[in-house]
This record gives structure tokens, sequence and C-alpha cells, in this order.
């Protein structure tokens, strides 16, 4: 918890006046008993009705003062701790938004919404009972005790045979409860997975009709977790019960030695029930320190959790960049590029890639799958760091740049369209925030958005629903373009983006490619060479290496790999009727 305490700076005063005022609630607490045994020995003893009246309006003062301080304490606890939970989980996902792929790549999806939410929940609830039950504990255990040892210390003594007795029993507890609970929290990750998995692929999952599959899916994972927080918990209701075997043990024995004190004389009835307050409010207090120990155990584990994403280095960071350095033009160069996902890896992934795309060509990327076209595309704008050799862009190496300078001059419309939830202007305006409506429209238009977008009641502030659930595949690789294009890039990237649109379609983006984007570089990976035979040159891949370069007619002559595509291809052609996909509709 130290390290994570920085998190709660904005709430110091706060933090630091709920201990103050637990010290108040927990004296007023104290002295009650007291007062009540005064009140029997004295008031009730000797008939002193108005003795009586004065020491019960003390009480009753203290316990309206104790009630006050307690409440206010209560308050100021539950702002800290929910401040506290709330900075930790904006610095998670601040240090999210700073991951590369490859750091991405160590941690689920699951994981990380159960450690921005289950965790950091634990965590918030352990600092507030820090905050209240940590001060007021052992303030009433200290006090308690001093106080019985006050009025018989003979009877007291027996808290040196009890104390440790519970000390013990936590201590042997602990490593073996830390261990469980963390297991525990890692199958909270096994079932977020299943659910996320399952909503997001609901559609596939009913079109397949695999539901049933599903179903037993979550039950292992949430029966998985019933029995991992079995496992831990089992460990805690073991210790209650001895907490109470020691409780009552206690308040037996102590009655039993404070009896024979009140048959000597030696001791007088009120104080006799004072003591017994104060054995209970001294084992009470034992017990909240037992609970704070149990959420320690807890909390630790989520905490070396949070920690994992905290203390995660971003693979790629601006700590060598020129930050005046900006990008001045699309030439893309790849000297002798080698590139594995996993450093330890057997094989390169891309194999000693070198090329030259001069500024403003327009460059095809054909391969088959596997080939690594995306992942070779993927390190024009650092989405990934070469593991040898240079990208350089505009004549730098691509790590002289900033990563926000080079990704905002490089616009990448991935394989996975993605959209979001809003209104199709929102979604657009992904590419530029400020962007005119003029420059809304012209984009979409040289996306061939423009029509279908217009045929829909509500045009641009038509609500996409979640994921652009409302539109077809070739209307939503068509928005993701315009959005690319709404950001006027130096470098434009469309992977295999085309695919779900119809043939003619496709040549009249790429026709507004030619005529409204002259100076922008533009790389296009597609599986039909219709979509690429027009570029300035081909590059074809094959494991990860460039089998070759050149242009259409080029190619066919002299490369069998291209060859083949085309002619199987052409063979397999069939026209598609004018518009195609842009008849589709939002779907109701």
């Amino acid at each position: 918890m130290g390290r994570l305490i920085k998190f709660a700076k904005p709430y110091f005063w706060q933090s630091i006046l709920c201990p103050f005022l637990m010290v108040g609630e927990v004296v007023m607490e104290l002295l009650v008993p007291l007062y009540m045994g005064k009140i029997v020995d004295v008031g009730i003893q000797n008939g002193d009705m108005h003795y009586v009246l004065l020491t019960g309006g003390k009480m009753i003062l203290m316990a309206a003062f104790s009630l006050f301080c307690g409440g206010l304490a209560a308050r100021l606890a539950a702002v800290a701790s929910m401040g506290l939970g709330a900075r930790v989980r904006e610095a998670m996902f601040k240090k999210l938004q700073t991951f590369s792929f490859s750091n991405i790549d160590k941690f689920s999806t699951a994981s990380l919404v159960t450690r921005m939410t289950t965790d950091v929940t634990t965590i918030q609830n352990m600092y507030q009972m820090l905050l209240r039950i940590f001060f007021r504990a052992p303030m009433q255990f200290v006090f308690a005790l001093v106080l019985s040892f006050r009025i018989n210390h003979e009877v007291s003594s027996v808290f040196f045979y009890v104390i440790p007795l519970i000390l013990v029993t936590l201590a042997i507890f602990a490593p073996v409860a830390y261990k469980r609970f963390k297991r525990m929290f890692k199958m909270f990750d096994g079932l977020n997975a299943s659910v996320q998995e399952n909503l997001i692929a609901i559609r596939v999952v009913k079109a397949f009709v695999r539901g049933d599959y599903e179903k037993k899916k979550f039950k292992k994972a949430n029966d998985d977790l019933m029995a991992a927080a079995i496992s831990a918990e089992k460990l805690m209701v073991l210790a209650q019960p001895m907490m109470m075997l020691v409780l009552f043990g206690t308040i037996l024995t102590i009655a039993f030695l404070s009896s024979k004190f009140i048959v000597a004389g030696q001791m007088e009835i009120g104080n006799f029930a004072a003591i017994l307050t104060y054995v209970m409010q001294i084992l009470f207090s034992v017990i909240m320190i037992a609970m704070i120990f149990v959420s320690y155990v807890m909390s630790r584990a989520s905490v070396s959790r949070i920690e994992e994403v905290l203390d995660e280095v971003p693979d790629i960071n601006d700590d060598h960049a020129d930050r005046q350095l900006k990008v001045a033009n699309g030439e893309i160069e790849f000297r002798d590029v080698s590139f594995k996902y996993n450093e330890n890896g057997k094989r390169n992934v891309v194999d000693h890639a070198s090329f030259v795309i001069h500024s403003g060509e327009t460059v095809g990327v054909i391969g088959g799958t596997g080939s690594a076209k995306t992942t070779l595309v993927s390190l024009i704008p650092r989405l990934y760091d070469v593991t040898s050799g240079e990208v350089l862009v505009a004549g730098h190496n691509v790590k002289d740049y900033t990563i926000e300078e080079l990704r905002e001059s490089v616009s990448m419309v991935l394989q996975n369209n993605v959209l979001f939830s809003g209104t199709i202007l929102d979604n657009l305006r992904w590419g530029d925030e400020n962007a005119s409506e003029e420059e809304v429209v012209a984009a979409c238009k040289a996306a061939q958005a423009h029509d279908f977008i217009m045929s829909f009641p509500d045009g641009y502030q038509t609500d996409l629903g979640q994921g652009g659930v409302n539109v077809s595949g070739g209307q939503k690789q068509r928005l993701c373009i315009a959005r690319a294009l709404l950001k006027k890039p130096k470098i434009l990237i469309l992977d295999d983006s085309t695919s779900a649109v119809d043939t003619f379609t496709d040549s009249k983006i790429r026709e507004a490619f030619r005529n409204d984007f002259p100076n922008t570089t533009k790389l296009i990976i597609a599986q039909r060479i219709s979509s690429v035979q027009e570029a300035d040159k081909i590059l074809v891949l094959e494991n990860g290496k460039i089998a070759d370069m050149g242009t259409h007619e080029e190619l066919l002559e002299r490369s069998p790999i291209y060859s083949e595509v085309y002619h199987s291809q052409q063979k397999g052609t069939v026209e598609e009727p004018e518009g195609g996909d842009g008849a589709c509709q939002v779907q109701e």
C-alpha cells in the first residue's frame, strides 16, 4: 500500500483529519463505561439521583460527541478512499495508453478490466479501513487495556495470555491466505474473459447455435472462481469461530476471577460491569485488527497485480526522439529490416526487407495468408519496433520522431474495422476533431460513403450503435477510410480495407486517392490484384520476405507467385453490380 499512498495526496487533509476524529470517538466511547460504573457504585448505592442524572447527562454528551466524530470520520475516509481508487484507475488507464502492441499482448483484456475494477476496489476498501479501523482498533485496544488495568490489574492480566495466542494464529494463516487470494483474482480474469468474449461475439454465437457450448464454458470459469473463492475464504471462516472461542473464553475467565474479588470485597459491581465492557471492547478491537489483516492479505494480492501494470515499461517510447523534428513528406525506406514478436523466437516474421517508396506513390502489397503483410506496414507508425535494421520516414529513422508526431502523419485503416458508439459524425471526427462540415463531407465523398450516409433518415447524425453494428461490413470499411482521410495524413495505409466493397466502388475509391490525395503516400494491402494493379509499384511478400517488387506488368512477366495469383483470380472473376454494397441500409 505504501507505494499507492501517493495517489491519495489530493486527499491529504481528509486522510489526516480522519485518524484525529477517530481518537475523539474512541476516547468518548471508552469513558462511557467508566461513568456507568460510577453511577452504579456511587449514585445508585448512595441513592443520589442528582449524581445519577448529572453523570447520565455527561454520558449522553460523550455519546453524542463520539457519534459526531465517528460519522464525520466515516465521510472523510470514504472521500479519501474513493478518490484514491479513482486516481489509481486513472493512472492505470494512462499507462495503458503508452503501451505498444507487444506490451498489451502480455496482459489479456479481461485481466486488465479485472485489475482496474475488482483489484482497485479491494485497494480502496483497504485504504478506508486503514483510515478508520487501523487507527481506531489499536487506540481502543490500548486505552481500554489501560483503563481495565486501573480498575483491577490482576483480572486484566488475562490479556497477556490471550493476545499472543491471537497474533500467532494470524501469523500462521497469512502466507497461505495470500496465495489463495492471488489465485482467486486470476480466476476473476478467466470469468471476465468468458463473459467479454461471449458478449462481443454474441451474433456469431447465435448464428452457429453455440449457446450451450458458451454456457458450459462460462460454467467452468464460474465454478473455478467459486472453488478458488471457497478455498481462500475457508481460512477466514475457520478463523472466525476461533476468535469467538477466544472471546467467550476470555469473558468467562474474567467473570470467574472478578466474582472472587467481589465476594472478597475487593471489587465493586460497577467496576465489574465497566471491566466487562472493556473486555468486550478490547477483544472487539482485536477482531477488527484481524479484519484489517484479512483485508491486507487480499489487498496485497491486488497491489501486486496493479503494480504489474504500473511497472510495465513501454517497449516503444520517445526517449531518443527529437521533439522538434517534423515529418516532412511521405517517403518510406526499409533498410534490411527484420522483426519477430518474441526476441527468443526462432524465425523472423519480417525477414531482411529492403525497399524505397517515394512520397506520393501508391504501393500495393500482395501475399498469401501469414506472409506478414500487416506486420510489415505496422512497423511504419511504430505499432511495433524493428528487431534489426531501420525504418525511415522522410529520411529519418522513425525512432527520431515523437510517437505523436509520427502517428499524426500516418493514417492506418486496420483489417478489423473499429467504430465506436455514437453518431457517424462523432466517429469521423476521430480523424480530426476540429474538422468542418465541408471537410467531413469531402472525405466521405472520397471514400464513397457520402451517398449511403445521406440515405439514412438522420444523415451524419445517425447513431451507429455499439461497435457500428447498424451498418454493413462494406459501409463500415468506407467510414473507416473516410475517418483516415480526414486526418490528412502524409502516409495512408489500407490493410485489406476494401475487401467487403464491390469492385466498382473500390475503383472509385482508388480514383479519389489519385485525384484528391496526390501527395499522400498510399500503401494498399489487398487480396484482389485488381485493387492494386494500377499502383506505381507492388510488393510481393512470401513468408516474411520481399519476393519481388515492380509494376503490374513487370511482375506478370517475372514473378511466378504474382502471375499465379493474377491468373487464378481472372478465372474466378465475377462482375458485381454497380453500387454493390452501397445499397445496404441501416438495420432497424
